[in-house]
């Protein structure tokens, strides 16, 4: 998805945010006191298209679903004006940031 986006959007600025993963607890603890928050979605693109003042994008498998802390975090960023989508495929994200992108959501 990241390769496909810096393709195409070579000037837009997608960043990932690593939140995922098992760790171990000491490591746990390290990002947690370095700002890491549950629920955060995967990705962020930092591109103001109105009325949003970002995309943020959670990736997730055919049948996974969004944590309680993922859902908070879903209403925080929405509240705060930015745009927020689940993506499971490759096209739901390509069609998801166009869309962003062309102001069409």
């Amino acid at each position: 998805m990241v390769k496909w986006f810096s393709f195409f959007y070579p000037k837009r600025f997608l960043m990932a945010i690593p939140n995922g993963g098992n760790r171990s607890p000491i490591t746990g603890a390290i990002l947690k006191a370095e700002g890491v928050r549950a629920g955060v979605a995967d990705l962020f693109l930092m591109e103001a298209v109105e009325p949003y003042k970002g995309l943020w994008i959670e990736v997730k498998l055919e049948k996974g679903r969004q944590s309680d802390k993922q859902k908070e975090f879903q209403q925080i960023a929405t509240d705060k004006g930015y745009k927020y989508i689940i993506v499971r495929t490759m096209d739901q994200f390509r069609d998801g940031v166009n869309d962003y992108l062309q102001n069409k959501i």
